[in-house]
């Protein structure tokens, strides 16, 4: 619809709604900021604009991508392997530009590859590795995860691929067969056919046949080739219609093939003779597959989803599985030795059918299902935020969990008449109903009766669905009108927090109340009509006070929800185009049809913020779980986030695609957004719950940057730096103030103490003997072998220490104070007795120890400490102080400090209570 081409648009965009150089332009500056890391930071400066904010290249500073919900398969045919050592099959899908792998026994997500530069054209696996196709590059992944082999020299896209031994043959849309070697990445051998005369559509390796390969031709032929020589070996003449399928039977010499007339040919290649032919009525061959269990039956895949079971014996069809998919069937295998059938297809599912039962067809035994087509809305349900209901385009209501794919749902595509559906299937069903446009849940009463209500697409009446029995509910809300009902639909909708009440808004300006239970009309707003026009929002607050509605006549009205009477009315002067309410703090968010936002008080009935720099159609809305952000999503592209209380824009960045839904988890831990033409929920993580992140104002012409939509693999290594300096606190923030040690308390509380928890933990009974002393040498564990030191040198060291403890604990070039605190309160009391003369010390060594004690009372740094070492000196030397008139003069000086000292930080004190009592008792 844009036009776009590699993401720069080609002519005027109709969605963004701006003019086409401006996207143009600034699509080409990311791709230039995108490799200016490869050079001089300087060209950054030349094409960054000069308001943009340092950091503002990462995009957004409140979100990162973290993963997408919903995404399991693409037109691709899916590849099967088996693990020898796990005894477990794998199944391997593309997924646009990666690929998942799921085990077959729970089709639980094994891996996802890294990202490639672009969407994957062709997939292919062997025992040890996966290959894919890009463009004309073929890369090789090993533990299903990285790139070790790339293979380049294709002139034109690669379509086909083939996995043969040591080599990978790959064919390109020129038609040139590239015979390579796995490990080497050297091209071994190159064929070229005339695309005229032979279009190389299909190839595969018949069993037991030593390096031959069987090439398919769109003009219906067949050749086997020896690669190891490069000769033709025998030219099959073919059929008149292109071969799209070539797949080895259980018998050795006998190929499938399949034609795009439809026909299948079971061919013998050693004699070249059809031994059988079938044909189907529903198009193309697109897939072939064959039972290896016992039974002898063929799969035949069609464009429209059906699957042909065809007995080989009885040569007749067996069995029709209609509606397998809903699109085109991908690629269908039969696991070897099982009764087990894998399929998938475009419509973004995988399935896995079981035959266990009489008649010959297949069951469905396991799936992973997303959306078919985009989804148009998305929410969260519940308050844990770990599941989010989204309703796509393809008619389905469906649940994925953030937590784990195995608690995904579906809930079904709406139906008029459920049972006559399941006879006739949903496809023929005439009383289907279309698309959900929006939807309203609340898990209140939802284990009671039904807690979702939808609206559908050009009908006038609502269905409600069950979420605890994942299907349509009980009820079908259809108002009475007097006019033609066919000119009306349902626009707006919402479930009271309580889960008893729905509240509908009609577009021809009429809003009903129902009864959640019984599905009962309970009234309307307004004597005749709530709005003149249609209506485009309508919510109900949390304690069922007030309804608040907006209105195409340029009015929000704000009603009794019991009384239903008007309470206020509100001329915005411009049409609404959606509306949101946050229950918790009553704010009303407004998206004017001028790309401008409103947010009204819902208890001061005003307008309270006004934002506006959108520059198209703003298609969603979404508060914080504390009311403090509004996060908003428009055709332009981008996302931008409001902060309420200062009234400014602290978030914006730009994406690929515009977000047509944005949900914010209740948790506030994820934001989770739909996007135009993405069949994926696309779930950003809030960095602000783990890392500080600084929110600071942006310019009113502040052009964002882009981001990538996240992909399937959780971003567990994403970047989440912002542009807030980290703040490195000095030892002391100043001069005046007082800092503490921040020591744990037991290295210096218990010090006064320690006598009585030296006696508290005696030991009560005496230490044993010791053990004979082995007769070898005891060493100490360690990568290098060492003997461990005699007992008596050890107490040599320790009596030495003990006896010197001045000249060991305070060399003059060490920091006293620095040892003091490595040590814990017992080498502290031994240090502070040894500087007694009868200890071995001095009375100089008394006089710096008091020296050191003014100093940190000087720079009021460890004050806990100097009041802790000091409490101890003088309990230890009181008597020997008092005796030396050196130790009296230097304890005096201490005196005077710690008087001092107390003196200032008591003032302080006085002064921050006096100033917290008159705060707590005066009347602001």
């Amino acid at each position: 619809e844009c036009g776009n081409l590699k993401g720069i648009p080609k002519r005027p965009c109709k969605r963004a709604q701006v003019p086409c150089k401006f996207l143009e332009c600034w699509q080409i500056f990311v791709s230039i900021t995108k490799k200016v890391s490869t050079f001089d930071k300087a060209l950054l400066d030349i094409h960054q604009p000069k308001n943009m904010p340092v950091g503002s290249k990462k995009g957004s500073v409140i979100f990162s991508g973290f993963r997408a919900l919903g995404l399991y398969s693409n037109h691709l045919s899916h590849v099967v392997r088996y693990h020898k050592k796990h005894r477990e099959f794998y199944i391997v899908t593309a997924v646009g530009n990666c690929f998942h792998t799921y085990n077959v026994k729970k089709l639980g997500i094994v891996a996802v590859s890294n990202a490639l530069p672009e969407d994957i054209s062709c997939l292919a696996a062997d025992r040890m590795l996966v290959y894919v196709a890009i463009g004309g590059k073929v890369s090789a992944f090993a533990r299903n995860k990285e790139v070790v082999h790339m293979y380049t020299g294709h002139g034109a896209d690669v379509h086909l691929l083939l996995p043969f031994g040591d080599h990978i043959i790959s064919v390109d849309r020129d038609n040139a067969v590239i015979v390579w070697d796995v490990e080497s990445e050297e091209e071994y051998l190159q064929i070229t056919f005339d695309k005229v005369s032979f279009e190389v559509s299909a190839v595969m390796h018949p069993s037991t046949y030593l390096n031959k390969i069987l090439f398919g031709s769109s003009q219906g032929g067949l050749q086997l080739w020896n690669v190891k020589s490069n000769k033709l070996l025998y030219t099959f003449t073919g059929w008149p219609s292109g071969v799209t399928v070539l797949q080895q039977t259980p018998a050795v010499d006998v190929v499938g093939v399949g034609l795009s007339s439809g026909q299948i040919i079971i061919h013998n290649i050693k004699f070249d003779e059809s031994l059988m032919k079938f044909q189907q009525d529903w198009g193309p061959v697109t897939s072939l597959s064959f039972r290896t269990d016992g039974h002898p039956v063929m799969a035949v895949g069609s464009p429209i989803g059906h699957i042909g079971l065809w007995d080989l014996e009885e040569k007749k069809l067996v069995c029709q599985m209609r509606d397998a998919h809903n699109t085109a069937i991908a690629g269908l295998t039969f696991l070897h030795g099982e009764p087990l059938l894998i399929t998938n297809g475009a419509d973004n599912g995988i399935r896995v059918w079981i035959f266990d039962t009489a008649g010959g067809g297949g069951r469905l035994l396991r799936s992973r299902l997303g959306h078919s087509a985009p989804p148009t809305k998305v929410r969260h349900h519940g308050l844990n935020g770990h599941h989010i209901l989204s309703a796509g385009q393809d008619g389905t209501l469906q649940s994925f969990s953030t937590v784990h794919e195995r608690f995904n749902r579906s809930l079904g595509h709406g139906s008029i008449n459920k049972k006559k559906s399941k006879k006739k299937g949903l496809r023929y069903d005439k009383l289907k109903l279309p698309a959900i446009t929006t939807f309203a849940s609340e898990s209140a009463r939802q284990s009671d009766w039904d807690s979702i209500v939808a609206c559908h697409r050009g009908y006038l009446m609502t269905t409600t669905w069950n979420y605890q029995k994942g299907s349509m509910g009980a009820h079908k809300l259809e108002p009475k009108l007097s006019n033609e009902p066919k000119l009306f639909d349902e626009l707006a909708v919402d479930i009271t927090s309580c889960g008893n009440f729905v509240v509908i808004g009609l577009s021809s300006g009429h809003i009903d109340v129902y009864n959640m239970q019984s599905g009962m009309h309970r009234g309307q707003y307004g004597e005749d009509k709530a709005h003149s026009g249609a209506v485009r929002g309508v919510s109900v607050d949390g304690l069922n006070q007030l309804t608040v509605s907006a209105g195409a006549d340029k009015l929000v009205n704000i009603w009794k929800f019991k009384s239903r009477k008007l309470v206020l009315s509100i001329d915005l002067g411009t049409s609404p185009a959606t509306t949101h309410l946050h229950r918790d703090s009553g704010m009303f968010a407004i998206a004017l049809d001028d790309f401008t936002l409103n947010v009204l008080d819902m208890e001061t009935k005003r307008i309270v913020r006004k934002f506006s720099g959108h520059r198209g159609q703003v298609n969603d809305m979404a508060f914080s779980p504390d009311g403090r952000w509004l996060i908003t999503a428009a055709m332009d592209c981008t996302i931008r986030t409001w902060d309420l209380p200062s009234g400014c824009l602290v978030d914006c960045f730009l994406v690929d695609f515009a977000a047509v839904s944005l949900t914010m988890s209740p948790t506030g831990d994820f934001l989770a957004s739909s996007h135009v033409d993405n069949l994926g929920i696309y779930l950003w993580s809030n960095n602000t719950l783990c890392s500080m992140v600084s929110l600071r104002p942006l310019p009113a012409d502040y052009e964002p940057t882009g981001i990538m939509l996240p992909g399937t693999c959780s971003s567990q290594d994403a970047d989440l730096n912002t542009e807030m300096i980290e703040y490195e606190s000095p030892e002391q923030l100043d001069e005046q103030l007082v800092t503490l040690s921040l020591l744990a308390d037991s290295r210096w509380k218990n010090l006064l103490h320690l006598d009585i928890i030296k006696k508290r933990n005696k030991p009560k009974e005496p230490p044993k003997v010791p053990k004979a002393a082995p007769f070898f040498m005891p060493t100490i564990p360690g990568l290098i072998p060492q003997f461990a030191p005699s007992e008596g040198s050890n107490q040599g060291e320790q009596a030495n220490t003990m006896n010197n403890p001045s000249s060991s604990s305070f060399p003059p070039d060490n920091d006293p104070v620095g040892l003091l605190k490595e040590m814990g309160p017992s080498g502290i009391d031994a240090e502070l007795r040894g500087l007694a003369p009868d200890m071995g010390g001095d009375v100089s060594v008394l006089q710096g120890f008091l020296k050191m004690v003014a100093s940190m009372l000087d720079s009021k740094r460890d004050f806990d400490l100097a009041q802790a070492y000091l409490a101890l000196f003088l309990k230890l030397h009181l008597r020997l102080i008092s005796q030396e008139p050196g130790l009296m003069e230097e304890a005096s000086k201490v005196s005077e400090k710690l008087e001092e000292t107390w003196t200032s930080m008591q003032t302080l004190f006085n002064q921050s209570l006096c100033l917290l009592s008159y705060t707590k008792s005066a009347l602001l």
